[in-house]
């Protein structure tokens, strides 16, 4: 039986799997990049290295099948994600190593230019989160738990709000989110028109 326990350092290649796994809006990537690994540095090492005491995983018995990621600062979080994470991945994965145009490039662009969160968005809902899941664990509430897991612990830290950013086009996420009460932040958040960025009040 699955269940739901604090991430540690032996779930990383397991977690860089499914990050992997599940980056094409919920399916395999692995194909669609000459090198995969790069979308699990990107989203999902920074957050073990900097913030591990906020990630778990659903662990089927014989490792994870799906997991969450979060902060409970994403200024502070980006900050220090520019002057501890990003310095090591930018010299092993120079700008002209991945060809103009591929997809590659796309993530290399994002190690030497990752974009910050507009300040109205990381001051009302400062934590953030990521969550994949496989699709053996899609479907059995173990994604919502881990989302409740997480805003547990924030609302303990006295952490008042949590956002997370979700592909315009990942239509089963969005009704997954939107499902657990949170609400697209729109206007004066300056979200971008490809990405929906939803906000959820804590501690109210």
């Amino acid at each position: 039986m699955a269940v739901i326990r604090p991430y540690v350092e032996a779930d990383r290649e397991r977690v860089y799997d499914i990050c992997v796994r599940t980056g094409n809006d919920g399916a395999d990537a692995t194909d669609r990049f000459a090198r995969p690994r790069l979308l699990a540095e990107i989203y999902a090492g920074p957050y073990l290295a900097l913030s591990p005491e906020l990630a778990w995983v659903i662990d089927a018995g014989d490792g994870a099948i799906g997991y969450l990621l979060g902060v409970a600062d994403t200024a502070a979080f980006e900050t220090e994600s520019e002057r501890s994470w990003w310095p090591a991945l930018r010299a092993e994965y120079p700008l002209d190593s991945a060809a103009i145009g591929s997809p590659d490039r796309r993530l290399v662009e994002l190690i030497h230019r990752p974009p910050r969160t507009a300040p109205p968005v990381s001051g009302d809902f400062p934590a953030h989160l990521h969550v994949d899941l496989l699709p053996e664990a899609q479907g059995t509430g173990l994604g919502a738990s881990l989302i409740r897991t997480l805003c547990a612990a924030l609302t303990n830290r006295g952490v008042l709000g949590v956002h997370l950013g979700v592909s315009g086009t990942n239509t089963r996420a969005i009704g997954f989110y939107e499902h657990l009460g949170f609400t697209r932040l729109r206007g004066e958040y300056g979200v971008s028109a490809d990405e929906i960025v939803f906000g959820l009040a804590l501690g109210s």
